[in-house]
């Protein structure tokens, strides 16, 4: 038997039949013994064979037929009962392997009659059986894509993109006291413009060139990336990217720059995600201030201050079109390292918009024959201006508003102040002449510090927090430093305090040795007077007279004066090197200010600060400054220390921080170096701390002098009444210049007093003064501003 014969296909017949009994959708499988047709013909006819009742003799022949392999010797099974004679068995014999002979025939061949039906049967089978297979492959196909998209829905709508919900940092700015914009604080080098202010033409180059079915797709597009795919087959590598505006926002914002299909893959479920929550619009305004320009600029308002000097809304089109053109490759393209690739990748731009119907030919044309003109940033960024006022506003915002730093340089907030550009100009200038200031090593310079406020306000004008290059958030020396203010505590602790207990000008005061329980106070030159009156004592700056005043008066009247001039001071400080500003903590020029303010401002106290208000780039008022007012002496006594400073100015200690033609007043003060073996041998040729406090009727100004770190060679060789005093006098000079000249107000009681004295006494007609009748005495001293109570005397 053949082997195609051994294996094909055949319908049942039942055995002793020439009929087909195929039963209806059933079909047998082959097997390597024979049909199961066959299987039934030999069982018939071993049945047939066995019916027949042989008498008992074993016919090979039968056995054969009816496919019986019994052993030879096996006995036949009985006749039938009813079978009679040789005959009838004979012709029964020949009757069943005449069926048996049939039964194999129609197991091998087709049913009689029926032709080549069971074939076509077979073909029919056949191909229902591979159609099965292909739906059974199809359907599992489906199953598994369907499985796929489902996990990969999962996997996109995982995937968090909140970042895009919060709007981008917006710089806030700091405003003058005129309104007026002064610095940008900024944790970001992205200034966000609405799409509304951005030049059409600018959105359409972009879309141009970047992403021409941006307004079509579903956030990637299926021929850029099976373009791009093609060509990194060919190059075999990741060369091409082939990503939308979508993509590339969503790596700009949430995934790294490796070129991988991982980055890749992860790149399009980003893209498909911001596509369905985001409008076309509001992806495009995100990427156009979100992406890389070049030259260290994001965002489209960067980069047109950077080439063009100008704000993003007066782009023209050729200019839109060269920034278009940059993302791609800034540096390759930038304008300013390679501007022939620039202005090709520009009319590359123009062109795409004319075949895209952005732009019509004779708008090409004239776009394409400009040059490339910049204009770069002048250098009129407000970003990291006035760093040292700055720094104290983000301070106050923070400690007395509750601003969090990233709040204040994201949000776009107006943090109105009360800076005065010109007094802050002038005091900037001051500290950028080198040689205002002593000579110092070249490995540490001496550094400085200046607060000016105006007292009637209590607002600060200035700040100067260093000498030199500051670093953000740097060491303010104008507002956190603390060190012993010398001398010019003496107002403060001694002299103020005294004239509210009855002392006077001419008082007179104890100026020989002195040795007050082991206290042993000198004065400045080494020598002793007897007796002083109280304004030579503040005049010439003695010590001894001080300290043995604050002995008369009580330490505690001393601390109450310096307390309710806003400074703290702790119990260690309770002892007589008060009254020359010996403390254990030390005061910043900011406190020192406050407190002169306070004798400037007829003896009301108004607190410092640098805050107004706070709004919102729309205006609304998130907070306003409501500055506390403490009253630190009646006026009368103010305007007697007030008197006393001005001479010290005009005659005394501090004439190097005269006017020229306008009253001042103020003290000095210097801190000596301390008493170790360290500076043993320097003794009193050095000083550790300078310091000149003082005020005009319409400014007060601290300033303090010094090294951060004094050792044996970093140390001063000045006084307060040196460099410090001439630093007021320059920032003064320059910040009230033009400003009209006017006297210290003259407190009402204190005016009719003198209108009295005048009635009573001709006194201070002939230049006498009118407390001692003496002539007063100049000392071969440049003529300066006298005090307005003085000269109206003198004027009758």
């Amino acid at each position: 038997m053949s082997l195609f014969r051994m294996f094909r296909w055949r319908p049942t017949a039942k055995p002793g039949t020439g009929s087909s009994p195929k039963r209806e959708g059933q079909s047998y499988r082959a097997s390597s013994g024979g049909s199961r047709a066959a299987d039934e013909a030999r069982q018939a006819a071993r049945s047939t064979w066995r019916r027949a009742g042989s008498t008992g003799q074993d016919d090979p022949s039968r056995r054969q037929a009816a496919g019986d392999f019994r052993p030879p010797g096996r006995k036949a099974r009985e006749t039938a009962p009813g079978d009679t004679g040789e005959a009838a068995a004979r012709k029964e014999r020949a009757n069943a392997a005449t069926d048996s002979r049939a039964a194999a025939r129609e197991a091998r061949e087709p049913a009689p009659g029926s032709g080549s039906t069971a074939a076509r049967e077979t073909k029919k089978a056949r191909r229902f059986r591979g159609r099965r297979w292909l739906w059974t492959a199809g359907l599992l196909c489906f199953a598994a894509g369907a499985a796929g998209l489902g996990a990969a829905a999962v996997w996109v709508r995982g995937l968090d993109i909140s970042k895009l919900e919060h709007p981008l940092p917006e710089p806030s700015f700091v405003m003058d006291a005129g309104g007026k914009p002064v610095s940008q604080l900024s944790s970001s080098r992205i200034v966000p413009v609405p799409l509304g202010q951005i030049p059409l033409d600018l959105r359409n180059a972009v879309v141009a060139v970047e992403d021409r079915r941006f307004y079509d797709h579903a956030g990637f597009d299926v021929w850029s990336i099976g373009r791009a795919l093609i060509r990194d087959l060919k190059a075999g590598a990741l060369e091409e990217g082939g990503s939308t505006i979508t993509q590339q926002l969503a790596k700009n914002l949430f995934l790294d720059s490796d070129k991988s299909f991982n980055r890749k893959f992860k790149e399009l479920g980003y893209a498909i995600k911001i596509n369905f929550a985001y409008s076309k619009d509001e992806i495009l305004e995100l990427y156009l201030n979100s992406i890389y320009f070049g030259e260290g600029r994001w965002g489209v308002e960067g980069a047109a201050q950077q080439y063009f000097g100008k704000s993003v809304q007066q782009l023209t089109l050729a200019e839109s079109a060269v920034l278009a053109g940059l993302p791609k490759a800034p540096s390759l393209y930038s304008p300013v390292r390679h501007p022939d690739k620039a202005l090709e990748r520009r009319n590359l731009v123009l062109s795409l918009m004319k075949e895209q119907h952005f732009i019509s030919d004779a708008a090409y044309d004239k776009a394409v024959a400009e040059p490339i003109a910049l204009k770069p940033n002048n250098g009129e960024s407000l970003k990291g201006r006035h760093p040292s006022y700055v720094d104290y506003v983000m301070d106050e915002a923070e400690k007395l508003y509750g601003f969090t730093e990233q709040q204040i340089l994201t949000l776009g907030l107006r943090i109105h102040t009360a800076m005065d550009l010109k007094v802050q100009q002038a005091a900037e200038e001051v500290y950028r002449t080198d040689a205002l200031f002593p000579q110092s090593p070249p490995d540490r310079p001496v550094q400085s510090g200046a607060v000016v406020l105006d007292q009637r306000t209590g607002g600060i004008r200035a700040i100067v927090g260093a000498r030199g290059d500051q670093t953000y958030r740097g060491f303010n020396r104008a507002t956190e430093l603390k060190r012993q203010p010398g001398s010019s505590f003496k107002p403060l602790a001694v002299y103020g305090p005294a004239l509210e207990l009855g002392y006077t000008p001419e008082s007179i005061l104890y100026d020989g040795q002195l040795d007050i329980s082991g206290y042993r106070p000198k004065d400045w030159d080494g020598q002793t007077r007897g007796q002083v009156s109280l304004r030579e004592a503040v005049m010439r700056s003695w010590n001894i007279p001080a300290v043995w005043l604050l002995n008369e008066i009580g330490i505690d009247a001393g601390m109450n004066y310096v307390r309710k001039a806003g400074i703290a001071l702790p119990p260690a400080d309770r002892n007589l090197s008060l009254a020359l500003g010996g403390l254990s903590e030390g005061v910043s020029p900011l406190q020192m200010a406050q407190a002169y303010g306070a004798i400037a401002n007829e003896g009301v106290m108004q607190n410092a600060h640098a805050i107004t208000k706070i709004t919102t780039k729309d205006g609304h008022t998130l907070v306003e400054a409501k500055p506390l007012t403490a009253k630190l002496t009646e006026p009368v006594y103010a305007y007697t220390l007030t008197r006393l400073l001005q001479e010290t100015v005009a005659q005394g200690a501090g004439i190097a921080a005269a006017l020229s033609g306008r009253p001042a007043a103020g003290k000095t003060g210097t801190t000596q170096l301390p008493a170790t073996a360290e500076f043993e041998a320097i003794g009193r040729n050095g000083a550790k701390d300078a310091w000149f406090v003082g005020f005009t009727p319409e400014l007060t100004a601290a300033i303090w002098l010094g090294y951060d770190q004094t050792d044996k060679t970093h140390y001063l060789t000045t006084s307060g009444g040196a460099v410090p005093a001439q630093l007021f006098r320059e920032i003064m000079t320059r910040a009230l210049k033009d400003t009209p000249v006017t006297d210290f107000p003259v407190p009402e009681e204190v005016r009719r007093a003198l209108e009295e004295a005048q009635l009573r006494s001709p006194l201070g007609r002939d230049g006498r003064t009118p407390e001692t009748g003496e002539p007063q005495e100049r000392g071969g001293q440049p003529e300066t501003h006298r005090p307005g109570w003085l000269r109206k005397k003198q004027d009758n």
